[in-house]
């Protein structure tokens, strides 16, 4: 498996001593790079989420979807793009300014740092710290803020409703989301995100396969959970349109609102990019054992097995959206307090003892 690790090495190379740079341009132009990157790649998922969002809804719907912007409706995302930077963005009366254009800003950070932990490749990691399944939890926290502070800030009393409901239900499932995350780091005993794939390579070795029953549920309530914290349906108690015109962000206009726009896909994205890291072995490919088979499986490069098993896991969520009613706001809680908080607790306790007694081999 090619390791992008020594790309990044001789392109620091280059920099240090072909151009003569310094250690202080080396990094500070490395970094600039890189967040150029990050962006791009950033806005490209989401063009590409956001066709697929309408393609996939319109499948279970029985109808085409966008087709008369390019071929097969292919430009319509990038007219929608072109409305919304064009578009006028104003201001509440009797608004709280600061709240009111701080939130989008702290959605948007929460997002973009999150989604810099995703491990693309062996050696291609953006972030990638010996407690990142820490982090990763810590900087989508602050995306709580940026619903609430919404909300509030814009003089809005069905934003603030929503606000309410959005960061009840966000703080709720990551209790559900930071446990099951747990129980894979007790199963391969780092919390480094580069370390739990790497744990996952050889035959049979991704962690719903290794970790049996115990991994199997993790994966499971970690979708649900994860489901819940994108916002996304049945969970979208949040954006009841019919009820509270359209959330929380009913006051943004412009950009202010695409940011909001953008987050919502690209958490779904980060959402399905971590599944694939830590229960599906991530960039590894599927060994079984058989020698020729893995040959054959380990000359495709690990960028396309994170991309395809991400996407397949981003598909499942889209049909489980597109399938189920919105849920209550009760309904929402009771499932995460009466059930899945504690199966999560249960699953927990069991995966630290059969690790403990020495049943599964790391």
């Amino acid at each position: 498996m090619f390791d992008f690790s020594i790309v990044t090495n001789w392109f620091d190379q280059l920099l240090r001593v072909t151009l003569g740079l310094g250690n202080f341009w080396t990094v500070l132009i490395e970094c600039v790079i890189i967040g150029v990157l990050i962006l791009t790649a950033y806005a490209v998922i989401a063009i590409v989420l956001i066709f697929m969002e309408r393609k996939v809804c319109a499948y279970f719907q029985c109808r085409l979807g966008p087709m008369r912007v390019g071929p097969w409706g292919i430009f319509q995302v990038f007219a929608d793009v072109i409305k919304m930077l064009i578009k006028e963005i104003f201001t509440v009366d009797k608004a709280d300014k600061m709240l009111y254009y701080l939130a989008p800003m702290l959605v948007i950070i929460a997002s973009v740092g999150t989604f810099s932990f995703l491990p693309w490749n062996n050696g291609a990691q953006i972030l990638d710290f010996n407690v990142g399944i820490f982090l990763v939890t810590a900087i989508s926290s602050i995306g709580v803020l940026g619903v609430f502070f919404a909300g509030w800030g814009s003089n809005n009393k069905y934003s603030v409703v929503s606000a309410m409901r959005g960061a009840v239900q966000l703080i709720s499932y990551e209790m559900s989301l930071g446990l099951c995350l747990v129980t894979a780091v007790t199963l391969t005993g780092t919390m480094q995100v580069s370390g739990i794939v790497e744990a996952q390579t050889g035959p049979w070795n991704w962690l719903i396969i290794k970790g049996h029953i115990p991994a199997l549920i993790a994966f499971l309530v970690f979708l649900i959970s994860g489901n819940a914290e994108a916002n996304r349906g049945p969970f979208d108690m949040a954006e009841a349109e019919s009820e509270l015109v359209a959330g929380y962000h009913t006051e943004y206009s412009g950009m202010g609102f695409g940011f909001y726009y953008l987050a919502e896909y690209l958490n779904l994205f980060v959402i399905a990019g971590i599944a694939t890291a830590v229960f599906l072995g991530g960039w590894a490919p599927l060994n079984i054992g058989v020698e020729g088979f893995d040959t054959v499986m380990n000359y495709i490069p690990g960028i396309v097995w994170f991309f395809g098993k991400t996407f397949a896991v981003v598909w499942l969520l889209m049909w489980i959206r597109w399938t189920f009613p919105r849920l209550r706001i009760d309904q929402i809680l009771k499932l995460e307090w009466k059930y899945l908080m504690p199966l999560s607790l249960l699953n927990l306790v069991i995966m630290t003892v059969c690790v403990a007694l020495g049943w599964y081999l790391k």
